[in-house]
């Protein structure tokens, strides 16, 4: 189930502030080795038999404990209010390159929302875990998600791949993808089984609107909102200017498939 989540459980907090959430903070612990559960001091001893050995409290305000957990945790587990995580989260946001994966569970277990670092993060890899051990509904609302097309900023990340894009150029590939622009897909390197493992797994065809290339020097750049290119080798002369401002370069491990 954990499979595809980008960070060890290990660094997952789970946050539950009513005696009612306790419960099913218990079940996330369980779904999740290794990660811990913060509460309220006043349900330290609720927190000890639920989570046993897992359970951290603090005293103070919850909101007082977000600078650390942002710092210590790769994904936030809250079995809060979603409006209350809007609110205890906003000041300490940064940017999605840098800020964790945080999903909010309903005190029922019956939907569980991404809110914050979808894609980079990890959080709607960490719903998906979650939905999946709770028998509950994930809530997705990133649009390459919710329509089940190519996520620009995750292709390969199963498979090792690496990418080299400024955010600019991640937002206008990703832009292209969901608007059905044509993208150009060019796979010189990496294995070929990225699509079924993709933002935990696609099962239906590929987009419509990519087009697949074997080699770099086969595809009219013009023709093309983005230009998706996995390979090991450098950009040829020229090519460069051809691509500005639209292409992402993926780059899979040495000792992946050729």
């Amino acid at each position: 189930m954990t499979q595809h989540l980008p960070f060890p459980t290990s660094r997952v907090a789970v946050v539950s502030i009513t005696r009612h959430g306790m419960a099913l903070a218990g079940r996330v612990i369980a779904a999740l080795p290794g990660a811990r559960l913060f509460v309220p001091e006043k349900f330290r001893a609720e927190a000890e038999a639920t989570a046993a050995g897992a359970a951290s409290c603090y005293a103070g305000k919850t909101g007082d404990q977000i600078p650390a957990l942002f710092a210590s945790f790769d994904g936030i587990v809250c079995i809060v209010s979603l409006g209350a995580v809007v609110r205890l989260i906003a000041p300490h946001l940064k940017n999605k390159e840098a800020d964790p994966g945080i999903v909010v569970i309903d005190e029922a277990g019956r939907f569980v929302i991404p809110m914050l670092s979808g894609h980079l993060g990890g959080a709607n890899a960490l719903a998906g875990c979650l939905a999946e051990a709770l028998g509950a509904t994930p809530v997705l609302t990133t649009a390459s998600d919710a329509r089940q097309t190519l996520a620009v900023d995750l292709l390969g990340r199963e498979l090792g791949w690496t990418f080299e894009a400024s955010h600019d150029e991640i937002v206008r590939a990703s832009a292209a993808m969901v608007n059905d622009e044509p993208v150009a897909l060019v796979q010189e390197a990496g294995g070929g089984d990225w699509w079924t493992r993709h933002a935990n797994g696609r099962s239906g065809p590929l987009p419509a609107n990519l087009k697949q290339f074997a080699r770099l020097e086969e595809i009219d750049p013009e023709a093309f909102g983005a230009i998706l290119w996995v390979s090991r080798r450098d950009l040829p002369a020229g090519w460069a200017a051809k691509l500005a401002g639209k292409r992402v370069i993926y780059r899979p491990p040495q000792d992946a498939a050729p």
